[in-house]
């Protein structure tokens, strides 16, 4: 069965698209009568081999490197000429409309992913009645697909409030090989210049504003000079950081970005949009607790014995989580978020999602 992805979601900066495509497509490289090609714009990172097609593109100002095709029908074209038997779309713009298009044309099935949650996302920038918009354009897209994924249960509901019924959960993985507690270097703090003590805390993900980086650097300011925490990922950091938050940009290396976490002592993330919250995945297979805002795909990610969940948006809330996890057996909090880890080996969430195609080839005709 030959599989396409399709996503402008595809930037060197990474991000959990990203890992999730590249995840799969390994899996179906080793999976008995599965080929898999990637389509995504170009000039966004994506590794040069036979199975990548790149759509001539521009860039997507504001957007940590992603960038947007040039025209649905060429982007259709280039689809049908792959004649794959099953399309997976990966945002709700431009390419998911060349999806539909496509999956038409061949009498397919098309799959849609919903990564993000788009009318909330616009809501924040944009306020109400776009959010509205938005909702009433995601219910007029997503109805087209034979069937909508969504990494989270919460996400699940959301698209069943918008009136797209029968979505499938379908959460994503983690490498636990890459992302482990063996990863932990004690040479980290000496590089870093951190006192003995220094109770270090770590955020990666996109310096965006859905993910309320300002929240976290205010409860950094009444956490005090005790503890660091380190911001890793891509974007224009916020302004104005206190003494005791540092910028260490973007990690390219999965095996460097997870010495890094495995190295310090709690992951945190205010973001209440997540609609999984991988960057938390990755942490607690690295053996650190979570502090998180009780939103979300966050909100069913971390359970109590691996984290605290706190208030979204209130930096308080958010420093006395911090506290909390200290003050309680952080040890065994680390050992617990580790084992919730392993049960999102991404064998073990690809292997159902494999079947899923299978099963829907067969029922729309679909040859496998």
């Amino acid at each position: 069965m030959h599989v396409v992805d399709v996503t402008m979601f595809y930037a060197e900066s990474g991000g959990g698209v990203r890992r999730y495509i590249e995840a799969k497509r390994a899996w179906l490289r080793t999976s008995a009568g599965w080929t898999h090609t990637l389509v995504v714009p170009k000039a966004c990172g994506a590794p040069a081999e036979a199975q990548t097609v790149a759509l001539a593109s521009v860039p997507l100002p504001f957007s940590e490197g992603y960038r947007v095709p040039l025209g649905r029908n060429r982007a259709a074209r280039e689809l049908v000429a792959l004649e794959p038997m099953l399309i997976e779309a990966g945002d709700p713009y431009t390419l998911a409309w060349a999806a539909l298009d496509a999956s038409g044309a061949l009498d397919i099935p098309a799959v849609a992913f919903c990564h993000s949650d788009l009318p909330r996302l616009v809501g924040t920038h944009c306020g109400a009645r776009a959010e509205r918009l938005a909702t009433r354009y995601c219910r007029r897209l997503y109805t087209r697909f034979d069937l909508v994924l969504a990494p989270s249960r919460a996400m699940t509901a959301r698209l069943a409030s918008w009136g797209i019924e029968g979505a499938r959960h379908q959460p994503l993985g983690v490498d636990i090989e890459v992302f482990n507690p063996e990863r932990r270097n004690a040479s980290v703090r000496q590089t870093l210049e951190l006192a003995a003590g220094t109770r270090i805390l770590v955020y990666a993900g996109r310096f965006a504003r859905e993910k309320n980086l300002e929240v976290l650097t205010e409860a950094m300011r009444l956490l005090g000079s005790r503890y660091v925490c380190l911001l890793v990922g891509a974007g224009a950091a916020p302004r104005a950081l206190p003494d005791n938050v540092r910028v260490l940009g973007y990690r390219r290396s999965r095996s460097s970005l997870a010495e890094l976490i495995a190295s310090c002592d709690v992951f945190v993330h205010p973001g209440d949009q997540e609609t999984f919250g991988l960057a938390a995945l990755e942490a607690m297979a690295c053996g650190l607790p979570v502090v998180a805002a009780d939103a979300a795909g966050l909100a069913e990610l971390i359970p109590a014995r691996a984290g605290v969940l706190v208030t979204p948006r209130n930096a308080r809330a958010l420093a006395d989580g911090v506290g909390a996890v200290f003050d309680a057996d952080r040890a065994r909090m680390g050992s617990a978020a580790r084992e919730v880890a392993e049960a999102y080996a991404w064998p073990a969430v690809l292997g159902p999602l494999l079947e899923c195609y299978a099963a829907l080839g067969a029922r729309t005709g679909a040859r496998a």
